[in-house]
């Protein structure tokens, strides 16, 4: 019997942020640099976003715009026929960056490669990449609730326009963003000129990848793996108390019970589901050479056992929840109630 060889699903990244953050800087960058990949970018509108339009058309990448210049109401079927008809062309692109719109909660987006099955097989979702403003970024998290969403779903952060600000404003910025989301990983840029291999190919939402990058996306609450002046950050989270949206980490020392976990996991996204924006996790199931990593997006869960755990790898379980209002307490206790 002759294994199959499954293809390599095509990355995702889907990019999100305040209007005006730079996004389209961004993506002109990505459009028009000579990095020898060729992306299939899909964008709302492009009068909208202000993309060079000769710039386009005289690149070899395809833009699709959707049809009604709004990706969150009609992302169900608008994104997965648009990705379906992307994958008719497979071979002629590297990957595929969607753009949202500045409004736009990136759930939906995200959850569309979690539901459609089709969708599942031909692409996987690589991260979401959030650019955000130095200077007006504290400004949006007072007054728009999206721009909180599009920082707790982040895998990467951009902070542009950093010369705008002064160095305290910059470590204040900071602050607020690793209170709402403490494991994405932060850059700094002032025309978005960031390297592209830390936006695209982060294989961030690759489950069985997260710690691999991200060793320490759970210890971000004792210090800021960012910098080496760790000091200023450290009451960071502690000041930060007043954000409606906070990371919730447990991590639990030996392994768990999988027939105690399995309910678990699933009640706490079935009743704070619409709370939780994003979850992650590694699990040291009881009996299981191998390591069960999950993650979600509300109440859609994804997880299965990964690779083994190492020998030199400490043998403990750890769950991070993203979201608003979350029953810290609850999830605390539900999780350690877990162990074996």
């Amino acid at each position: 019997m002759t294994m199959s060889h499954e293809p390599e699903k095509i990355p995702v990244t889907v990019l999100t942020g305040y209007l005006g953050a730079g996004k389209t800087t961004l993506l002109n960058r990505i459009l028009s640099e000579p990095h020898g990949k060729r992306y299939a970018v899909v964008v709302n509108e492009f009068g909208e976003i202000g993309i060079d339009n000769e710039l386009v058309i005289g690149a070899d990448e395809e833009v699709f715009e959707m049809n009604n210049g709004c990706i969150c109401c009609t992302v169900r079927g608008d994104l997965i026929r648009i990705i379906e008809g992307l994958m008719k062309r497979k071979g002629r692109f590297d990957a595929i960056i969607v753009e949202t719109t500045g409004l736009a909660d990136p759930a939906p987006v995200a959850q569309t490669f979690f539901v459609d099955e089709d969708v599942r097989q031909a692409a996987r979702l690589d991260a979401v990449v959030t650019v955000a403003d130095a200077k007006w970024l504290a400004q949006r998290l007072r007054d728009a609730p999206e721009a909180k969403n599009q920082i707790a779903f982040a895998d990467v952060v951009i902070i542009n326009k950093t010369d705008l600000v002064s160095p305290a404003e910059l470590r204040e910025v900071e602050a607020r963003i690793r209170a709402i989301n403490p494991y994405a990983s932060l850059h700094r840029a002032r025309k978005c000129d960031v390297e592209l291999a830390d936006v695209l190919e982060r294989r961030a939402f690759d489950l069985d990848r997260i710690l691999d990058i991200e060793p320490d996306f759970l210890v971000a609450d004792d210090h800021d793996h960012d910098h080496d002046d760790g000091h200023h950050h450290h009451h960071g989270l502690k000041h930060y108390h007043d954000e409606d949206v906070q990371s919730v980490a447990v991590r639990l020392n030996g392994d768990v019970d999988p027939a105690k976990f399995m309910p678990w996991i699933n009640q706490v996204t079935q009743e704070q589901g619409p709370n939780i924006l994003r979850c992650k996790g590694i699990v040291a199931m009881k009996g299981d050479p191998k390591r069960f990593v999950f993650q979600g997006v509300h109440m859609m869960l994804d997880g299965d056992s990964q690779r083994e755990w190492r020998p030199d790898e400490k043998r403990e379980s750890k769950v991070v929840f993203i979201g608003r209002d979350l029953m810290e307490e609850d999830i605390r206790n539900g999780f350690l109630a877990c162990a074996a």
